[in-house]
């Protein structure tokens, strides 16, 4: 990478405590969990730290307690490079956190289900971001998400488009988006769960197809869709299946990487999405930051963990070779 690109990421810092089973209890049920871990995250954190271990210059907001959680969170993403002077402290609320169910059945893909606490998270108002409208213009991109409020997304994405900074957002947890927000963004990436959330359209697998493994048309239309809402380009991850990405100039699939273990998905669309936005900012062609946010993705899932999970960029390139030469 040539360039290192400066990456403002402005979002969730939270604790996840995983919990692993077999068995998802029906109502009224009580089951044997295999294990429980507690592991630092959110989807801001994620982000920002799969950045900032693939070397880009990375800057992160967000809202925070002030409790032992909050500070193992800044511990963390500053060992991993993060800046995190501008993360802000809620004198009252603690720090969010979630609970991931993660459905560990021998033989089958981890299932992964998540409840989100959001704590301090969505305390962060307008007033308190309002200074980076005069900083702006020293980042090359802008990553939100939707875990903070959505009148601090939107002046975020206003500032950054007054400076003609790119904006990705991942919009997740799923929620209305607003015309104004949509309008600014540059790249918007969603899972196929929350594309159809946005559409009620649904992207079927189709194993019988042995490319794709799902439905093309579908996938097309869904994009379109989305970017007929002012979003210039969409991209959507479809787990083992792939991403795709509409952009004004042309529509492209990746496959998945094959014959990855899957251990534990929790952090891989943060994975994607971090090595997305510190490729897109370089001189790499669409096809090679596509092929290489999905090796990013494939080595997170196979390692325990969330942000523990996330690789460097010699991991990245180290796993690269072995796929290649496998």
């Amino acid at each position: 990478m040539k360039k290192r690109p400066k990456i403002l990421v402005v979002g969730s810092l939270m604790m996840n405590q995983g919990i692993e089973t077999s068995v998802i209890p029906e109502e009224g049920q009580t089951v044997m969990g295999e294990d429980i871990k507690k592991s630092p995250g959110g989807k801001g954190a994620n982000q920002a730290v799969q950045m900032a271990r693939l070397g880009a210059d990375v800057t992160l907001i967000g809202k925070i307690g002030r409790d032992r959680d909050g500070e193992e969170l800044v511990k963390v993403c500053k060992e991993a490079g993060v800046n995190t002077e501008q993360i802000i402290y809620d004198d009252v609320l603690p720090t969010g956190s979630s609970i991931v169910l993660l459905e560990t059945v021998p033989g089958q893909k981890v299932k992964k289900r998540s409840i989100v606490i959001p704590g301090a998270t969505t305390q962060l108002t307008v007033d308190e971001i309002a200074y980076l409208e005069d900083e702006m213009d020293k980042y090359d991109l802008v990553v939100l998400q939707n875990a903070i409020p959505m009148e601090v997304n939107e002046a975020i994405a206003g500032y950054a488009y007054k400076h003609e900074v790119d904006v990705v957002l991942n919009p997740i947890p799923a929620k209305k988006l607003s015309k104004e927000l949509m309008e600014c963004v540059t790249y918007l990436i969603v899972n196929e769960q929350a594309a159809k959330s946005m559409t009620g359209i649904k992207i079927h697998s189709d194993w019988k197809r042995e490319w794709t493994r799902f439905n093309l048309d579908e996938a097309r239309v869904v994009s379109a869709v989305i970017r007929g809402r002012g979003v210039p380009t969409v991209l959507i991850t479809l787990a083992e299946k792939g991403v795709i990405m509409n952009t004004p100039e042309r529509f492209y699939y990746k496959k998945a990487i094959e014959d990855v273990e899957m251990v534990d998905p929790r952090a891989a669309g943060d994975a994607f999405i971090g090595a997305f936005c510190t490729r897109i900012c370089t001189d790499d062609s669409i096809g090679k930051v596509l092929s290489i946010a999905n090796y990013t993705a494939a080595l997170s899932i196979a390692t325990e963990g969330a942000i523990e999970s996330l690789p460097t960029s010699k991991q990245v390139r180290e796993y690269m070779e072995q796929k290649r030469d496998a």
